[in-house]
């Protein structure tokens, strides 16, 4: 309550810091590079990675060195692996409901989402936010039947760099909530798995832009992602066998 109430009261300074960052940010292209593909080799799996500019690669040069590269580069080294990625710069959850609307069913095994700070940094309301997580997880099921869905978490806002104060406590704090409101969302659901970002955020581990993750966070990010899939994966593979 106390944190509503100071927001409130520093509304009018929120604003103000807001439209500077935008004005005056450094804005970076999305990582080039191919978005679908198929490498590897061993048992077949399917992706798709579904998100924001994060996921777009934004913040380095070439696909190779962000979220979607690196993560399929290491799971080739197991499967026989068919990916996409679906991301674009400003991407929120209502404009991924936009494009899943339109999206024809197909089988995909694996969904990875990252989304979640456009919606904080557009000031969507907590739960309508809520709500348009659950109808994307529903109509993901719908349309592909994954066998698990991975949710990023929330990035820490907080320590965002390029952010002022008392801009960066707001968004922080905001963030944190939509974060922990997204992992109690999934947490009894069998087939989503919520994937925090639980390490220290340095600001030299950013891009230039200080707003996106450098080649690093990059890289600790895919390496999570393909440990909880690689891990998962051979129990999800025996159920299916059982039923």
């Amino acid at each position: 309550m106390l944190n509503f109430a100071t927001r409130l009261a520093l509304s009018p300074l929120l604003l103000a810091q807001g439209l500077s960052v935008r004005a005056n940010a450094l804005h970076l292209p999305e990582a080039l590079g191919p978005r679908t593909g198929r490498l590897g080799s061993g048992p077949n799996l399917s992706l798709l990675i579904l998100g924001d500019s994060s996921a777009a690669g934004v913040g380095v040069d070439y696909q190779n060195d962000a979220l979607a590269g690196q993560l399929t580069g290491l799971l080739a080294d197991r499967f026989t692996l068919d990916w996409q990625l679906v991301a674009k710069t400003g991407a929120t959850t209502r404009t991924a409901l936009q494009w899943l609307e339109s999206h024809p069913p197909a089988p995909i095994d694996i969904i990875v989402t990252a989304l979640g700070v456009n919606d904080v940094t557009h000031a969507v309301p907590y739960p309508l936010w809520l709500r348009q997580q659950k109808r994307m997880f529903a109509r993901i099921r719908m349309l592909f039947a994954p066998r698990m869905i991975y949710v990023s978490g929330v990035p820490p806002l907080g320590s965002f760099p390029i952010l002022p104060q008392p801009l960066r406590w707001s968004l922080g704090k905001q963030a944190q909530r939509f974060d922990a409101g997204l992992s109690r969302l999934v947490h009894t659901s069998s087939y989503i798995r919520h994937v925090p970002f639980n390490r220290p955020l340095l600001p030299s581990q950013m891009a230039r832009d200080g707003f996106h993750p450098g080649p690093e966070i990059y890289s600790e990010w895919a390496k999570e992602m393909a440990s909880r899939i690689v891990s998962d994966w051979p129990q999800e593979t025996e159920a299916v066998r059982e039923t």
